[in-house]
């Protein structure tokens, strides 16, 4: 009853996610306050025992030639300019249940991709290499051809998100071109870079509509960008 219980807290309790060209705190790690909370901990492992096992491994030959990453048991660090080091902790358990797997390097923006995961949601967290600010964008950067900016889109129903943005690394960390939502229907949206000027968001239609495909396309024009759709 009481894993139960703890299984709706976390449905209902969505991660704090800031704007993407905010910084991003990462949730606190698990706290233990009294035995209570170690008894009730210890109810909710009994139910639904974290899968660190396979997560690491399908982690581990990521950061297996990364000086720059480590991984030790429940915590990841990242090396930051300057000899500093940012520390991302689990949470397997509660209201802040989270774990990180790392990704990858971006060399193009200058950061590290970590990909964070809450009870029935997810988000990408850019751990800048230069200062250890972090970004949280709901998925992963894709490059222009001149890698001069990067574009995002997402289409997850259950979690009410159909994002896109076209976003910009600068000093300070990342900065919003240009940001809208995406006509995703029941399916999801495929995002493709028609140049460096030009990004389309094909989205497939419900069945109810004639199932067909809709293209989203941001243009550059001037200083900002124009947004135009049509059916195919």
């Amino acid at each position: 009853m009481v894993a139960r219980l703890l299984c709706l807290a976390a449905l209902l309790s969505l991660p704090v996610v800031a704007l993407a060209d905010e910084t991003w705190k990462p949730p606190p790690s698990c706290t233990v306050r009294t035995w209570n909370d170690v008894e009730t901990w210890r109810e909710w492992n009994s139910h639904t025992p974290p899968a660190n096992a396979a997560n690491w491994a399908e982690e581990a030959p990521r950061i297996a030639n990364n000086r720059d990453v480590w991984r030790w048991l429940d915590r990841l660090y990242i090396a930051v300019a300057g000899g500093k080091v940012a520390t991302l902790t689990d949470c397997p358990y509660g209201d802040d249940l989270h774990f990180y797997l790392y990704e990858k390097y971006d060399a193009d923006g200058g950061f590290h991709v970590v990909r964070v995961y809450f009870y029935e949601d997810h988000l990408y967290a850019l751990v800048m290499r230069n200062t250890g600010k972090m970004f949280a964008v709901p998925a992963l950067p894709i490059w222009s051809p001149d890698r001069t900016r990067f574009a995002y889109g997402v289409c997850d129903q259950m979690n009410a998100k159909d994002d896109i943005a076209i976003m910009r690394v600068t000093a300070d960390g990342l900065s919003t071109e240009t940001a809208g939502h995406m006509p995703c229907g029941l399916g999801g949206c495929k995002l493709i870079w028609e140049g460096n000027t030009t990004l389309s968001a094909a989205c497939q239609e419900t069945a109810e509509q004639g199932s067909k495909r809709q293209v989203m396309r941001l243009n550059r024009r001037g200083d900002g960008w124009a947004a135009t759709t049509s059916n195919r």
